[in-house]
């Protein structure tokens, strides 16, 4: 193996051990969320709550960031937030509804620092195998979540214990990562001492935050994410009231995240073959739409097809959603801009999902007008979707005038 090799592949298992930790806080509450709900007398509303509080502040340390005239080097972020995180989930262990909604803060806002730092990470360190690199990422992300989902409960009847057990034990790989990034961050301190960063240009926030394009892939980033996460965080629930035990509900959520890596790894693929990135949001809208069809409505006994589909169609829609940052973002500084908008807005929207749904639930007793809501917005995902998909970037320059260059090599004005 070459040295520029071993480095790539250095580099990508830094980026792994990172993303491993950014879902599991909150794929493994999903399974057990019954049981916590039994456990301190939650209502629907209030279970949705817990999964949707540290989904507020997913993208919470983007908005932050866009103010900030020089924010923390990226490495610094990362251990930052693997040392929040441990805390966030060692938070909530202790007997108490305040506790455990306190801790599910502390890690929403750990995973937000993550979740915005490792694309501007990608942008710098790989601009030209952004869709790759991404792919890589986001599996990660979702082998993470399927792991934590799928062995939440297994864990938990291993021991004989509750569900504080596999809870707690989320903080052990949170260290290992935070460990691992820690010389990084150490010699990128260093660096900076050295030879401090210039500041970014001036204008970029607000060239972001006023740009079309970039509310397109803020909003499509906001509902593909509200989809995820109400799968993450009712899945499990739906299964369960359709007459799934309580393991077998946990093992479809794994399901879910481990088929989300292979549609993940389909987005640079797929990249290839096709001019722009609109075919991709077609078929995340259609193979979502279709899956939550049926992981609903089916018969049970075909509940593993539809989530097959429906895990498609959201590893699709979230590596394109992440994509969209580095390839529609003309340069680093934009892309830092651009992550922070799309995440902080993004994942503000994604935390109305499963708290609404809750809602439904407890208003309506029953799924179909819950579930029937969540179709409609995966269709919805189209409408940003596909001017999010055509090739254009933000903060590039303008074309010049053809006539103004006429006029400029002929020396003649126009009349």
């Amino acid at each position: 193996m070459t040295a520029r090799r071993a480095g790539l592949a250095g580099a990508l298992l830094m980026i792994v051990m990172l993303a491993v930790n950014l879902r599991p806080a909150v794929a493994a509450v999903g399974p057990l969320l019954t049981e916590i709900s039994d456990d301190f007398h939650l209502s629907g509303t209030a279970a949705g709550a817990l999964t949707t509080l540290p989904l507020a502040f997913f993208g919470s340390y983007g908005l932050v960031a866009a103010f900030l005239r020089r924010p923390p080097r990226p490495e610094t972020l990362v251990v930052c937030a693997m040392a929040l995180l441990v805390a966030g989930l060692l938070l909530r262990l202790p007997g108490g509804a305040f506790p455990l909604f306190a801790g599910s803060l502390v890690a929403g806002i750990a995973i937000s620092i993550g979740n915005i730092a490792m694309p501007a990470i990608i942008k710098r360190d790989h601009p030209a195998h952004i869709t790759t690199v991404t792919a890589v990422y986001t599996v990660a992300i979702s082998s993470g979540a399927s792991l934590s989902s799928g062995f939440a409960v297994p864990v938990e009847n291993l021991f004989d214990a509750t569900w504080r057990l596999p809870l707690g034990l989320l903080a052990i790989p949170a260290v290992l990562a935070g460990a691992l990034w820690l010389p990084r961050a150490r010699r990128a301190a260093r660096a900076a001492r050295s030879a401090p960063p210039a500041a970014a240009p001036t204008g970029v926030a607000a060239l972001v935050w006023r740009s079309g394009l970039a509310w397109n892939v803020t909003v499509f980033m906001g509902l593909q994410s509200l989809l995820a996460y109400v799968v993450l965080g009712w899945l499990p629930t739906i299964c369960q009231d359709r007459g799934m035990d309580e393991a077998t509900a946990g093992y479809v959520l794994a399901l879910v995240a481990a088929i989300q890596a292979v549609g993940s790894l389909a987005v640079p693929v797929l990249a290839r073959r096709t001019r722009d990135q609109r075919p991709l949001v077609i078929a995340t809208v259609s193979l979502t739409a279709l899956g939550f069809v049926g992981v609903t409505w089916a018969p049970i006994a075909t509940v593993w097809i539809w989530t097959v589909v429906l895990g498609l169609g959201q590893g699709l829609g979230f590596a394109t959603a992440l994509s969209f940052i580095g390839l529609r973002a003309h340069d680093a500084h934009v892309a830092v801009q651009l992550s922070g908008m799309a995440q902080g807005v993004g994942y503000v929207i994604a935390a109305l999902g499963p708290l609404a749904l809750g809602a439904l639930h407890d208003a309506t007793g029953g799924w179909t007008v819950p579930m029937l809501g969540v179709l409609a917005v995966s269709l919805a995902l189209a409408i940003p979707g596909l001017p999010a998909g055509r090739l254009r970037t933000v903060g590039a320059p303008a074309a010049p005038d053809p006539e103004v260059v006429n006029t400029h090599i002929s020396g003649h004005i126009p009349k």
